[in-house]
C-alpha cells in the first residue's frame, strides 16, 4: 500500500494540502460568518469591508465569508474540489491585490505573504485535483 502511495503520488499529493487549506478556510470563514474562534461575525466583517472600500460591503463581505467557509468544507471532503479551490484562489488574489499589496510582503506589516501562499496552494489544488480520498473521486464528478 505504501509503495503504491509513493509510485502514484499525484493521486494522494493533494490530500494533505487540501486538508490544511480546509482547516484554514473553515476557521477564517467561520470567524467572518458566525463569529466563532474569536472572530468578528458577519456584521463586523461587513463594517471592515465597508472601511476597505468594498461596496456594497454587505454583498462582498457575505460572499467572501461564504466562499471561505463553505469552500473550506468542500476542500475538506473533496467535493466540487476544483471549483471550491478556484473560488478560494480568486478570493485570496483579490485580498493580495486590493488589501495587502501596499503593505509589502511581510505578514508583520499586514503584508501579502499569507494570502499569496493561500492563493498559490488553492491554485495547486485546482491543478492537482481532488485525489483518491475525496467525494469527487467516489462520485466520479471530477473526470
Amino acid at each position: 500500500m505504501l509503495a503504491k502511495v509513493f509510485t502514484k503520488g499525484s493521486d494522494w499529493a493533494g490530500l494533505p494540502l487540501r486538508l490544511a487549506l480546509a482547516a484554514v478556510f473553515i476557521g477564517h470563514g467561520g470567524q467572518k460568518l458566525f463569529g466563532v474562534f474569536h472572530g468578528p461575525g458577519l456584521q463586523a466583517t461587513i463594517g471592515m469591508f465597508d472601511k476597505m472600500g468594498f461596496h456594497p460591503a454587505i454583498v462582498w463581505a457575505t460572499l467572501v465569508a461564504i466562499v471561505e467557509f463553505f469552500g473550506g468544507v468542500c476542500l475538506g471532503v473533496g467535493f466540487l474540489t476544483r471549483w471550491a479551490a478556484l473560488a478560494l484562489a480568486v478570493t485570496m488574489a483579490v485580498a493580495v491585490l486590493k488589501v495587502h499589496l501596499p503593505n509589502g510582503l511581510f505578514l508583520e506589516n499586514r503584508g501579502y505573504e499569507y494570502p499569496m501562499v493561500l492563493c498559490a496552494a488553492a491554485l495547486a489544488i485546482v491543478l492537482v485535483g481532488p485525489g483518491k480520498m475525496s467525494l469527487d473521486n467516489a462520485l466520479k464528478t471530477d473526470r
